[in-house]
């Protein structure tokens, strides 16, 4: 079993930066891949980026791609999410979540089995 705790959410204004962090529990945290959703209200939960159980895959929606950047650091049972240039359209809530799977990187919510609390993320215009 792996617990899962989110933190760095915040306000910021747009172009703003901020970095995410999902702190995880268990000595397994090496064996999953790890993943970043968000939701945002009256949407549904979307799929943000993956990382593969090395660090040495990465998976982004199309919609982040080029401005956030997923990373995990196996040692510290930590991954991270830095957010660039960020929009109003990035404000959500953002989720951790860990895939048992070995193979390809997923992005579908039912192939996660563990989901953190949520951070909220907030993009002023």
């Amino acid at each position: 079993q792996v617990q899962l705790v989110e933190s760095g959410g915040g306000l910021v204004q747009a172009g703003g930066s901020l970095r995410l962090s999902c702190a995880a529990s268990g000595h397994t945290f090496s064996s999953y891949a790890m993943g970043w959703f968000r939701q945002a209200p009256e949407k549904e939960r979307e799929f943000v980026a993956a990382i593969s159980w090395s660090g040495g895959t990465t998976y982004y929606a199309d919609s982040v791609k080029g401005r956030f950047t997923i990373s995990r650091d196996n040692a510290k049972n930590t991954v991270y999410l830095q957010m660039n240039s960020l929009k109003p359209e990035d404000t959500a809530v953002y989720y951790c979540a860990a895939d048992p799977s070995l193979g390809l990187l997923r992005h579908g919510r039912r192939e996660y089995d563990y989901w953190g609390q949520g951070t909220q993320v907030t993009v002023s215009s």
